[in-house]
């Protein structure tokens, strides 16, 4: 139900994810040619064919494995059973290529049988290790998620021991919150800790950098539910009901259950399992290529900025990440003040701070390059929620309900919100707050095919979007 989600070491569980892709191709093609060495057999035009062929059929078959919904973790025997499988579909699709092309003849029966026997446990062990240390780089201690639950009952303490038995939920239990005083709260386990009443909830998430809360209240008390829901909209806390309710508004909702108990998730991020996986070896992929290729423009831009007026050609400002976590973003330098204190002015139409390139880059989206750094950093993704500067999350965040829910994800370089015209100077409350019920939209609704919508979206807008100043 809970797929663990991505906290830390998050560029080296992408390199691994991509391991497990393309692993068993380079463990058939390593096969072949090995057994050519113990045959004496020459690597010919016809082996060639073949190495590139099964290689291909591999890739594909293995990233369908590891598709966004796919579950990140699975038992030894189901996953050895899906290598043989999965190894099974690419030799009965080589076998009937060979047979439609009249080639088979070309190939020994022997090489080719026992290739077909030998590679299948060597793509099992590979594929073991891969998972094992995938599991290993996720129930870290450090990738654990604080959690804490609501309502002390008999599902809510069982729940607690097994996400405490059990490292691959990758959950940490802090305590518990009821309003029951402690010699009336019938704890089972005197090892789970009575935190304090609902009423301290909200502030100890807060103070405490809680990252999942688990609420076990009877259905009587739906409206406590619901004004505890209200409470936690300024936290960036997944939310989880127990048992099923769906009377709430949903971020990311879906049934399922932990150790056999039911939950109902009410407000989780989009990224937990492959696809936090998926999301993040895209932004890793993309976001290098880009700079690598443009790294000369990117140069030159910086000799322009350096040129056209004094100061850095970086400019950094502190905003809000990943759970409202501060961060430092990068841009080029457009404007001559460098502001990032508790007062910032938004940038205006014809603003008399731009410099003499800084106009041109900010109406070209050039001033956001840097952030592709951040992006490798691990602080933003390439499509996402934009930052906001603190001061002017703080303002918001206090008369826009649900605000820092936005924050459930990394912060975006473009978002659904830009493309929908959500661009430039937000002078009046209900600008920011149509910006924000866009960004929810986006963690609703999000999906792989949604993000490459968005980046082609984004790169059309570029051109010739009249708020882009």
């Amino acid at each position: 139900m809970t797929e663990p989600v991505i906290v830390k070491n998050s560029f080296v569980i992408a390199c691994v994810a991509l391991l497990q892709v393309i692993a068993p191709s380079l463990v058939a093609v390593a096969s072949l040619y090995a057994l050519l060495l113990v045959f004496d057999m020459p690597a010919d035009r016809s082996i060639q064919m073949l190495a590139g062929l099964s290689a291909l059929l591999t890739v594909l078959v293995s990233a369908r494995r590891s598709s966004a919904n796919a579950p990140i973790f699975s038992g030894s025997v189901p996953l050895a059973l899906g290598v043989v499988c999965r190894w099974g579909i690419v030799l009965a699709i080589l076998l009937a290529v060979g047979y439609a092309t009249k080639v088979t003849q070309d190939y020994s029966r022997r090489l080719v049988l026992t290739w077909a026997v030998s590679t299948t446990p060597l793509l099992i062990a590979v594929a073991l290790f891969l998972d094992r240390t995938m599991w290993q780089l996720l129930c870290d201690p450090s990738n654990a998620r604080k959690t804490v639950f609501v309502g002390i009952n008999e599902i809510s303490q069982t729940l607690a021991k097994q996400l405490s038995t059990h490292q691959e939920f990758c959950m940490a239990v802090a305590g518990f919150f009821d309003d029951r005083s402690t010699d009336r709260l019938n704890l089972a386990d005197t090892t789970l800790r009575w935190l304090g009443r609902l009423q301290d909830l909200a502030e100890h998430v807060k103070a405490n950098g809680v990252q999942v809360i688990f609420i076990s209240l009877p259905m009587r008390h739906l409206q406590r539910v619901r004004d505890l829901l209200d409470e936690l909209r300024d936290t960036t806390a997944s939310i989880y009901y127990l048992p099923d309710i769906f009377a709430f508004d949903l971020i990311q909702s879906r049934t399922g259950e932990i150790a056999g108990i039911p939950v109902v998730a009410l407000c989780e991020t989009p990224f937990y399992g492959y696809r936090g996986v998926i999301k993040r070896l895209t932004d890793i992929v993309i976001s290098a290529a880009i700079l690598l290729i443009a790294s000369p423009f990117l140069l030159l831009i910086a000799l322009l900025v350096a040129v056209s007026s004094k100061g850095s050609v970086i400019f950094k400002q502190r905003r809000y990440g990943l759970d409202g976590h501060e961060f430092i973003v990068y841009k080029f330098r457009t404007m001559t003040v460098t502001e990032d204190g508790a007062n910032i002015a938004q940038a205006r139409r014809d603003d008399q701070r731009l410099t003499a390139i800084g106009g041109f880059l900010r109406r070209h989206s050039l001033d956001e390059l840097p952030q592709l750094i951040n992006v490798l950093q691990g602080r933003m993704s390439l499509v996402g929620p934009r930052p906001h500067a603190i001061a002017h999350n703080e303002e918001y965040r206090k008369v826009i309900s649900g605000y820092m829910i936005r924050h459930k994800v990394l912060p975006g370089i473009t978002g659904l919100a830009q493309i929908s015209g959500c661009r430039g100077e937000t002078a009046r409350l209900e600008e920011m707050q149509a910006r924000v019920q866009f960004d929810l939209e986006y963690l609703r609704h999000w999906s792989p095919i949604l993000d490459f919508k968005i980046l082609a979206l984004t790169a059309l807008q570029v051109v010739r979007h009249e708020k882009a100043y």
